[in-house]
């Protein structure tokens, strides 16, 4: 089994193209997903958390972690945010570990595992589990219609780019680079080229 981080800004067609992996035999992960698992009601990662950043950012009914909340109070500073990623960082690369090797993945015996990462330098920590690093960029004009498209509006896309990498860096970071400028079809021909160079 390869394992494949996938990677990509926001509407660069990053999750259309797990989405044709998924159909071609891909075995799917949402790194989003593990993150709030590892934050679950009676988690330890939950634990220190709210130990860190305070017990009232768990709702009293439910337990679950009030995830706005955190994020208002653990990205206000560099420092805070270093803090937090200490906390869920390890957690979430144990957990992944494990859903690798020891649990439905590993059960299932895809022939390549992808992993969808919403934000690359989040995760670097995490690197050395991926066979190769998967990376869809788009031009910036391209992303901004089609975020809009779907009901972004266009200074809350502008806020979102601005907090994440370039694509510079993450064609750095890139094994692969799929280039989604044109049509889905075009798209589909790239994804199954890639695919096919797996086999």
């Amino acid at each position: 089994m390869r394992t494949v981080f996938l990677a990509g800004g926001i509407a660069s067609g990053k999750s259309t193209v797990a989405r044709m992996l998924r159909s071609r035999g891909a075995w799917l992960c949402d790194l989003d997903q593990v993150a709030r698992e590892v934050v679950a009601p009676g988690s330890e990662a939950l634990e220190l958390i709210c130990r860190e950043f305070g017990d009232d950012l768990v709702d009293p009914e439910t337990g679950e972690l009030r995830r706005a909340e955190l994020a208002a109070r653990a990205f206000d500073t560099p420092e805070d945010t270093a803090k937090l990623e200490a906390i869920e960082m390890p957690a979430i690369k144990a957990r992944l570990t494990q859903i690798l090797t020891n649990t439905c993945c590993a059960a299932t015996a895809p022939m390549v595992a992808v992993v969808e990462i919403p934000l690359l330098d989040r995760v670097e920590d995490l690197l050395s589990l991926a066979d190769e690093v998967l990376v869809v960029v788009a031009p910036m004009v391209l992303r901004r219609e089609r975020a809009i498209a779907r009901g972004m509006t266009a200074a809350d896309f502008d806020l979102r780019v601005s907090r994440q990498v370039s694509d510079d860096y993450l064609r750095e970071h890139a094994t692969h680079v799929i280039n989604n400028d044109g049509n889905a079809q075009a798209l589909e021909a790239k994804v199954d080229a890639w695919w096919s160079s797996e086999r």
